[in-house]
């Protein structure tokens, strides 16, 4: 697995079918030297490097009811539907506890993906610098605009990665990795439309150009991300594992027995190319 890197697209509910593939991978001892998450895949990427195997089922399922985790009253009293102090404070520290020693000594680089709300541009927090922040990293990676507040840190304002860096392959293949493998949240032929909400963008955000301008350039840049991994999927650069089934949870889902199917269709579906994964592995 010599310069092989292991992008995570994010998605939020639908993180979970990552969470899926990445079971798989762990039971089988497959881990990657180098990880790439964007949001939810980030959240997820990290208990895959601490090697905690139920983690990011317990995270993601078994606390969605919970009405701290995902809510009308947190929009109601917090202006943010996922409870992110909840999510990224009390679960990892106290309630579903993350194993930082092992996430600290693990030999894979981690590398999180966050967005500069002042310049729109992607910032890349690798674990062999940051580990000590990694919470706040992984918050201002998955802190969607309007959902959630702005994160500041190090005289940043960071919201979600996938703005400016919807699947960060590219940075993979920039750090020196050859080939890639990629998990997506979305069924192949899925392209992003462009956002309805701009004036919208302008009120909220109006002191963040670079933010607004990132957001209304997403779907471009989503798009071409994505027929650059179909090409180099042809060369034999990157191998591509996205649902086969059609999607029936989407960025917000609160229903266990949805999450639970597609967090098995995420097994499922690693489990059925593991032969080609390891062929385009050799």
């Amino acid at each position: 697995m010599n310069n092989t890197g292991l992008v995570l697209e994010g998605g939020g509910s639908r993180g979970v079918y990552t969470a899926g593939v990445l079971r798989y991978l762990m039971e089988h001892e497959m881990y990657f030297p180098y990880v790439i998450g964007v949001s939810a895949g980030a959240c997820h990427g990290s208990s895959y490097i601490s090697r905690q195997i139920d983690r990011n089922k317990k995270v993601t399922i078994d606390y969605v009811d919970h009405p701290d985790y995902l809510s009308l009253r947190n929009w109601l009293t917090k202006r943010q539907l996922f409870g992110m102090d909840f999510i990224f404070d009390r679960l990892p520290n106290e309630l579903v506890p993350f194993d930082f020693a092992s996430f600290n000594k693990a030999p894979e680089e981690f590398v999180v993906v966050a967005t500069d709300c002042r310049s729109g541009e992607p910032i890349f927090y690798d674990k062999s610098h940051y580990a000590d922040d990694m919470l706040t990293l992984l918050r201002a990676s998955s802190s969607l605009p309007f959902v959630a507040p702005v994160v500041n840190y190090q005289d940043r304002a960071l919201m979600d990665g996938g703005i400016s860096c919807p699947i960060p392959v590219k940075k993979s293949v920039e750090d020196g990795n050859k080939k890639n493998v990629v998990i997506l949240t979305r069924n192949r032929g899925y392209f992003k439309k462009p956002q309805s909400f701009q004036g919208l963008l302008e009120k909220k955000y109006g002191q963040y150009p670079g933010l607004i301008q990132s957001i209304k350039q997403r779907h471009t840049e989503y798009n071409h991300t994505l027929q650059y991994l179909l090409e180099e999927e042809k060369k034999g650069n990157v191998f591509i594992i996205s649902p086969t089934e059609k999607l029936k949870v989407g960025r917000v889902e609160r229903n266990k027995t949805k999450l639970t199917n597609l967090y098995q269709q995420g097994y499922h579906d690693m489990q059925a190319q593991a032969s080609s994964l390891q062929a385009f592995l050799a």
